[in-house]
């Protein structure tokens, strides 16, 4: 059974939600600009040669209190007709509590566009798996209710303050190649592709809304790497 809704409405309340826990931070100028309690999460890296990837509604149709939490691939197209692509071109996975695998800290059997997503509980130390919801991306056309990625952008360098990668000034910088509401912000090196959000760095800023900041103060290093970023828009199929 579907637990939630699609990508686009669930991004859409979270994005309701950060505008009214808002807090302030400065830019490069000491510029206040609005930054989300509660940032997203950064999606997966797409294969398609024009950087556009499109997402699918998440799906939920199992969970661990059996063997553990079977989100086969086949099991999902019978009960979502339609709603799938023929070819995935991705797979993501996080617990209904919006925790990345890695997070959740489980040994996870199977990930894979061919057979899906399986977590054993025979496989866990301690404790049953977590429930996990599973999405597909998908090449365009099929986009119903998913996530179009932009193109990666790489304004600044680490040079002087740190990396700043703020959402206004890309957009001023490349009018009309940013939605106005990006609903999910992706963020890797410069030099050899790592997802921020595994470097161990700090981040001033990092959210959809906003882009992404890092500074030199913040770094116990003193240091911060150069970023690239893109922007998860709606798709307009």
């Amino acid at each position: 059974m579907i637990k939630l809704l699609s990508v686009a409405i669930v991004a859409g309340l979270l994005f309701a939600e950060s505008n009214q826990q808002a807090t302030k931070i400065t830019d490069e100028k000491g510029t206040g600009l609005p930054l989300p309690i509660r940032p997203l999460i950064p999606g997966w890296p797409g294969s398609f040669p024009t950087n556009i990837q499109c997402w699918t509604e998440w799906f939920d149709r199992d969970d661990p209190s059996g063997t553990g939490d079977w989100e086969i691939l086949s099991g999902l197209r019978k009960a979502n007709p339609g709603k799938i692509c023929a070819k995935p071109t991705g797979i993501e996975a996080e617990t209904l509590s919006g925790l990345s695998v890695a997070a959740a800290g489980d040994v996870i059997y199977k990930s894979d566009t061919t057979q899906g997503f399986i977590c054993r509980n025979a496989d866990q130390s301690k404790k049953k798996c977590n429930d996990y919801r599973v999405r597909f991306s998908c090449h365009p056309p099929f986009c119903g209710g998913g996530v179009c990625w932009t193109r990666w952008y790489d304004r600044d360098n680490p040079s002087g303050s740190g990396d700043w990668e703020l959402l206004s000034s890309l957009k001023s910088e490349n009018p009309g190649e940013i939605c106005d509401y990006p609903m999910y912000i992706e963020a890797v090196t410069t030099d050899t592709a790592t997802p921020a959000i595994i470097t161990g760095e700090t981040f001033y800023a990092y959210s959809p809304t906003d882009g992404l900041v890092c500074r030199k103060k913040d770094q116990k290093s003193g240091v911060c790497r150069d970023y690239k970023v893109r922007f998860g828009c709606p798709c307009n199929c």
